[in-house]
C-alpha cells in the first residue's frame, strides 16, 4: 500500500507541470498591464542590500507609479522603502550605506529626497524650481549632484522662476529660432539647458557647475550616467558637446570635461571627434574609465572601453581587439579590473578585463541583462535578467562558482497562470551569403499537427536587435496569444553580431535587410511544416515600420501589414526629423548631395506597387519620425485603393505608453491581424 501511494504521488508530481500548462491561459492585455516592472538595481556599499525600482501600471487611472524597494542580496527581508501616489525613482546609496537619496515627484515637481534605512519618513533635500533628475552622491558623502533644466542667461533660481512663469502665462506662444535642434524627441526647445549642480548633502543652495549655453548631459547619444565625482570629492567629470556642428544637428562629438567640485574653470579632457560618454572614476581615483566611438557622425559605431590614467595623463583602449560594443561597466573595488556587458547573438555577455589592458575574459553569456553591480569582495554580480517568458527580476551570479540565482519573484504569481514559452533560435543564409540569426516563438498550447499563421516582427534602430526579453511594447507573447507563430529576425544592421554586420545597413536600407526577411521566411516555411504559408503577416515600428512600407512596394507575400511610426519618404523625413547626423550618415549625405540614395530607398518611390492591406499607426508628438510620414503613407494607400486604416494618438510620441492608449493599440493591431489571419 505504501509503495502504491508513493508511486501515485510520484506520477502526480510528474503530471503536475502538464496539468498546470493545460490550465494556463495565453497572455491578455489585462495580464500584461499587471506585470510589475523592475529597474535601476543599486547595491549598498557594504554589499549586503539591494535597492531597486518597481513600477506598477494602473489602467483605470491611466498611469504608472514607481516606488523604491529594498531587500537583502539573497532576497530576504524584502520591503517597500517608499510609498507615494507619485513617482519615486533613481535610488542612490550614501557612502556609509545609511541613507538613500532619490528623485520624487511627490511634491509636485521632481526633487531630490532622502530616506534613512533605519526608519523615519522621507525628507525633501531640494526645492529647486526647475525640478531635478539624476542624483548621485559624492564618494565622501558630503555632497549630492544632480541635473536641472535652466535658462543659461539666468544667474540664479529667482531668475529661472520668473522666466518660466512668463513663458507659461504669456498669451503669445510663438517662438523664434535662429539655429537647429529646435525640437528633440517629443519636445520643442524653449531656451533652457540641462546643467549639472552640486550641493551639501543635508541641503542648501545648489551650485551650477556647468554654466553656459550647453547641455550637460547632451540631449542625445548620452550614456546611462554622464557625470561622476572623483573619490576625494574634489573633481567632477561630465559630458558636453561644444562642437559647432552640433548646433546644426549634425555632430556626435560629445566629450569629457573636468571642473572642480567647488566650481570654477572647466577644462576639456577628450578631443576625440566622435562620441565619448559615461565617465566613471576608479575607486582609488587613479583612473577614469569611459566609452568612446571612433567615427564622427555615426551614432551606431562600436563603443570601446577607454581608461584614462590621471597620473600619467595617458589613454588606453581596452577593447580595441573585441568586435562587440561595450554596454555597461563597473570597476572592481581595488581598481585593477573592470566588468562590462556587451550584446552577443540576441542576448548579452559579461566580460572581465584588466585596467592595464590585455584580453577580455568572458565570464557569463546567453542572458539578457542590465544594471550591473559588483559586490565589494568582487565575488558576485547582481543585475536584472529577463527573457521572452520572464519579465525582469533581480538575479545574482557567483563568478567563481558560475552559479546564477534568482533573487526576486515579483511576477511569479501572475506568470503561474499564463502559457508562456521560451523562444527557439534559428539561423540561415541571408543577404550577401551571410549567416543571419533569429528567434521563433510558437503559439500557446502548440499542437504540431495543426497549421498556424505567422507574424513577422521587424525591429527598429535600424542598428538595434531583437533580444530574448519581455518587451513592454512589442511583446512577443502578446502577438502569439491569439494563436500565431512569431518570428523575429536580426537582419543586417542588427547589433550583437560584430560591427561589420551593424555597418552593413548604412546606404542599403532596402537591400540586405529586406533580403534577410524574405530568405528567413523561406527558411522558416521549409523547416516548420506547421506554419501556414498562406497566412503570413508582418509588423514593425520605426525602421521596422520603414521595412513594412518598403515591403508594401516590393512584395505581395503577406496577407496584411502593420506600420508603426514608419519612415515612408526619406527626402521629406530629412527635413522634418531632429537628429540630422543620422540621416546624413545612413544615406551618404543630404537629399540634394545624395539624391540617388534618397530616391532609391524611399518607399514613396514605389507607390504604384502598393496592394497589401496595411494598418498605419503614428503618434502626433513623434519628432523622430514625424507624423507626416504616416499621413503620406496612409494617403498613398487610400489613393491606390489598398484596404487600410490609420490609427493616430494625439498624446503619444514615437512610443505608445499610456495604459489606455496601449490597450487600444493592442486591440486595433490584433484585430487587424485577425481580420486577415483568422480566415
Amino acid at each position: 500500500m505504501k509503495k502504491t501511494l508513493t508511486l501515485a504521488l510520484f506520477l502526480f508530481w510528474l503530471a503536475a507541470p502538464l496539468l498546470a500548462a493545460a490550465d494556463s491561459q495565453p497572455l491578455t492585455f489585462d495580464d500584461f498591464i499587471k506585470v510589475k516592472r523592475l529597474s535601476d538595481v543599486q547595491l549598498s556599499p557594504r554589499g549586503d542590500l539591494l535597492a531597486f525600482v518597481v513600477t506598477e501600471i494602473d489602467k483605470t487611472q491611466n498611469r504608472g507609479n514607481s516606488d523604491i524597494w529594498v531587500a537583502a542580496v539573497d532576497g530576504t527581508g524584502l520591503r517597500r522603502l517608499t510609498s507615494s501616489p507619485q513617482a519615486d525613482f533613481s535610488p542612490r546609496w550614501s557612502p556609509d550605506g545609511k541613507t538613500i537619496a532619490f528623485i520624487s515627484t511627490r511634491g509636485g515637481s521632481a526633487q531630490v529626497w532622502a530616506i534613512d534605512l533605519g526608519g523615519g519618513e522621507a525628507r525633501a533635500v531640494t526645492n529647486f524650481g526647475p525640478g531635478t533628475s539624476g542624483v548621485i552622491w559624492s564618494p565622501t558623502g558630503k555632497q549630492l549632484a544632480f541635473t536641472a533644466s535652466v535658462f543659461p542667461d539666468c544667474p540664479d533660481e529667482d531668475c529661472n522662476k520668473k522666466k518660466s512663469a512668463e513663458l507659461e502665462q504669456s498669451k503669445v506662444q510663438a517662438r523664434l529660432y535662429h539655429e537647429l535642434l529646435i525640437r528633440h524627441w517629443n519636445a520643442w526647445s524653449d531656451g533652457r539647458r540641462s546643467h549639472l549642480f552640486i550641493m551639501d548633502a543635508p541641503g542648501g543652495k545648489p551650485l551650477d557647475l556647468t554654466p553656459g549655453d550647453y547641455d550637460t548631459p547632451p540631449i542625445a547619444l548620452e550614456g546611462d550616467q554622464d557625470y561622476d565625482i572623483s573619490p576625494d570629492g574634489a573633481e567632477v567629470c561630465f559630458v558636453r558637446n561644444i562642437d559647432p556642428e552640433f548646433r546644426k544637428a549634425l555632430g556626435t562629438n560629445n566629450d569629457l570635461f573636468l571642473v572642480p567640485a567647488r566650481g570654477g574653470e572647466v577644462t576639456r579632457l577628450t578631443t576625440n571627434k566622435a562620441n565619448d560618454i559615461s565617465p566613471l572614476y576608479s575607486p582609488d581615483g587613479r583612473f577614469l574609465a569611459y566609452k568612446a566611438m571612433a567615427r564622427p557622425g555615426f551614432e551606431a559605431d562600436k563603443f570601446s572601453l577607454m581608461v584614462y590614467d590621471r597620473k600619467a595623463r595617458s589613454v588606453r583602449n581596452l577593447t580595441a581587439g573585441l568586435d562587440f560594443s561595450v554596454g555597461e561597466f563597473v570597476w572592481t573595488a581595488d581598481g585593477s579590473d573592470l566588468y562590462f556587458s556587451a550584446e552577443e547573438g540576441g542576448r548579452m555577455s559579461v566580460f572581465r578585463i584588466s585596467s592595464q589592458g590585455g584580453p577580455a575574459a568572458k565570464i557569463l553569456q546567453g542572458h539578457t541583462l542590465r544594471g550591473l553591480a559588483l559586490s565589494p569582495d568582487g565575488k558576485t554580480l547582481y543585475f536584472l535578467k529577463q527573457s521572452v517568458e520572464l519579465p525582469a527580476e533581480v538575479f545574482s551570479y557567483q563568478i567563481a562558482a558560475t552559479a546564477l540565482a534568482q533573487v526576486t519573484r515579483f511576477n511569479a504569481g501572475l506568470l503561474a497562470g499564463l502559457a508562456l514559452s521560451p523562444v527557439e533560435e534559428f539561423s540561415f543564409k541571408g543577404g550577401a551569403g551571410d549567416t543571419v540569426h533569429g528567434f521563433l516563438l510558437k503559439p500557446p498550447s502548440f499542437d504540431p499537427s495543426k497549421k498556424y499563421p505567422l507574424v513577422m516582427l521587424l525591429h527598429g534602430g535600424p542598428q538595434g536587435a531583437w533580444l530574448d526579453e519581455f518587451h513592454y511594447r512589442w511583446n512577443a507573447p502578446m502577438f502569439a496569444a491569439p494563436g500565431y507563430a512569431v518570428a523575429m529576425i536580426n537582419f543586417h544592421g542588427s547589433t550583437g553580431y560584430g560591427q561589420a554586420f551593424t555597418d552593413s545597413i548604412s546606404g542599403d536600407w532596402g537591400g540586405k535587410p529586406y533580403q534577410d526577411i524574405m530568405l528567413g521566411l523561406d527558411w522558416l516555411l521549409a523547416h516548420n511544416g506547421w506554419i501556414d504559408k498562406d497566412r503570413l503577416a508582418a509588423a514593425g515600428a520605426s525602421y521596422g515600420g520603414y521595412l513594412i512600407d518598403w515591403i508594401e512596394g516590393q512584395s505581395a507575400r503577406f496577407r496584411c501589414l502593420v506600420s508603426h511610426s514608419g519612415v515612408y519618404d526619406i527626402r521629406s523625413m530629412f527635413g522634418a526629423t531632429e537628429e540630422l547626423w543620422f540621416a546624413e550618415w545612413e544615406f551618404k549625405g543630404t537629399p540634394w548631395t545624395s539624391k540617388a540614395q534618397y530616391d532609391k530607398w524611399s518607399p514613396s518611390s514605389y507607390v504604384t506597387n502598393f496592394k497589401t492591406p496595411c494598418l498605419v499607426v503614428h503618434g502626433q508628438n513623434d519628432f523622430r519620425v514625424p507624423l507626416s510620414q504616416g499621413l503620406q503613407f496612409y494617403t498613398a494607400l487610400q489613393l491606390m485603393n489598398v484596404p487600410s486604416k490609420f490609427l493616430t494618438f494625439p498624446d503619444e510620441d514615437h512610443f505608445v505608453q499610456k495604459p489606455q492608449n496601449a490597450e487600444l493599440w493592442w486591440k486595433t493591431v490584433l484585430g487587424w491581424l485577425a481580420d486577415y489571419l483568422k480566415k
